[in-house]
């Protein structure tokens, strides 16, 4: 969805299709969009990237007595939101953040992927492509607009009108996704009830991250309009499954994947194998950045088709590593753990790290499982060598702690604002009383 906008371009584009605001916009270490919004007058200033914001009002950016800092927008990320007109449209621009020194802000999650990226250019490669399938759920909404856990359809997987009553939605969805630029590759209802999928086509890394960004902004607006709301919550409803968020890989030299091997009999190199080895090794380490809220891990539990174990297949679903039978360009890895909730820039940031220090360090590939891993008993897994994934934020937390890789994907800042936001998060969900000890305990003892 890249385009190679001239400032002379945008200037134009604004004046005819009368764009009369512009939202600059970044993400906060937790992943949550943010903007300024100026008034077109400000376009020249806006694209010379003078326009300033109070950073310590943003989660974990910095204290109040370093808060000025700068907004430089990505002129390629330019796109108009088709659902505003009326006495005027609104445009976007995408941007990283600077400091007042003209240095990038160590605590910009985009900037931070960027600089990751830098080091596997310098290990060679030229571009790591990322294919996300987010999946979300959507819910009624009250007669004051507020959501409800009520479900809109009784659909299951691919199902059609009228039992996917989601499906008007989501074709509206796909109408508006298609207006700012995205190439839709597949739009359907997921397992659980209420639940939908849509897939965009891959591109390089800060582009489908800007692209996840821009999707979940969009699902959320048109959801609205259909008196809805969609939630990118992993695990919304007990009993029925969650919503992932599933990572598709591949790193590139030059023209060719670098994944691809003609001579190997499963068709992958052994930088592929060192790669997967190295997302393997530090699968538990990477875990609370990929699956980053309580929520979380309610929905990585076995019998719902997220992964709960370490291993891979090229067929099995139940591992958290799977290898698509397409090959040749299309040759790829997915990472099934990662869910919604996550902040796209911090979780490619650090699969991506996993695995060049798996090239770098030549970490062996265990052999693949391809049988239904929530069927085999603990001492079955452990006699294949395969470890569980963190069952909860805290033992996540635990495992970023014990992974310096990990750590050095965030960076300190980073690592320190997500570290001890996650902590008090997990704090204030132990010590709350939920539903289900009332039920169990409150007649009993």
């Amino acid at each position: 969805m890249k385009n190679n906008y001239t400032r002379d371009d945008i200037k134009r584009i604004a004046e005819n299709e009368n764009v009369r605001y512009i939202r600059l916009q970044f993400t906060d270490i937790l992943g949550t969009i943010k903007n300024v919004e100026v008034p077109i007058r400000q376009l020249d200033k806006a694209l010379d990237g003078e326009m300033m914001f109070d950073g310590s009002s943003i989660e974990g950016f910095v204290r109040i007595e370093e808060s000025d800092m700068y907004l430089k927008p990505d002129l390629e990320t330019w796109s108009i939101f088709p659902w505003t007109a009326g006495k005027g449209k609104v445009a976007r621009l995408i941007c990283d953040i600077y400091t007042v020194d003209g240095e990038p802000f160590e605590g910009d999650p985009r900037s931070n992927l960027k600089r990751v990226l830098k080091e596997m250019e310098e290990m060679g490669y030229s571009a790591f492509n990322l294919g996300p399938e987010p999946e979300f759920f959507l819910f009624k909404l009250d007669e004051n607009g507020h959501p409800t856990t009520e479900l809109n359809d009784q659909g299951g997987y691919f199902d059609l009108a009228p039992t996917d009553l989601g499906e008007n939605c989501r074709r509206d969805i796909v109408l508006e996704l298609e207006d700012m630029g995205f190439e839709i590759e597949a739009s359907h209802h997921e397992v659980a009830e209420g639940q939908h999928e849509i897939d965009f086509k891959y591109e390089d890394a800060i582009s489908a991250c800007d692209n996840i960004q821009t999707f979940k902004l969009i699902v959320k607006t048109v959801a609205r309009k259909h008196n809805l709301h969609a939630t990118f919550m992993p695990k919304p409803l007990f009993g029925i499954n969650g919503s992932g968020m599933h990572f598709n890989v591949s790193l590139f030299r030059g023209e060719e994947n670098a994944f691809y091997d003609e001579n190997d009999s499963f068709g992958l190199s052994q930088e592929m194998r060192h790669f997967m080895g190295g997302i393997l090794k530090h699968a538990r380490g990477f875990t609370a950045v990929c699956n980053p809220i309580v929520n979380s891990y309610k929905r990585l539990v076995p019998g719902y088709e997220a992964p709960s174990y370490i291993a891979w297949s090229g067929k099995n679903r139940s591992p958290l590593l799977r290898i698509p039978s397409s090959r040749k360009l299309s040759t790829r890895a997915e990472i099934r753990s990662v869910d919604p909730a996550a902040n796209p820039y911090l979780a490619l940031a650090v699969i991506l790290k996993s695995g060049l220090d798996g090239i770098k360090k030549k970490t062996g590939l265990p052999e693949p499982v391809n049988v239904n891993l929530y069927e085999m008993t603990r001492e079955e897994r452990e006699a294949l060598g395969v470890q569980d994934l963190p069952s909860t934020l805290y033992t996540a937390l635990k495992a970023l702690k014990e992974d310096e890789v990990v750590q050095d994907a965030l960076g300190p800042h980073i690592m320190r604002q997500f570290y001890n936001n996650k902590t008090v998060e997990w704090d204030m969900y132990r010590a709350r009383v939920s539903e289900w000890e009332l039920e169990q305990y409150l007649n009993q003892y």
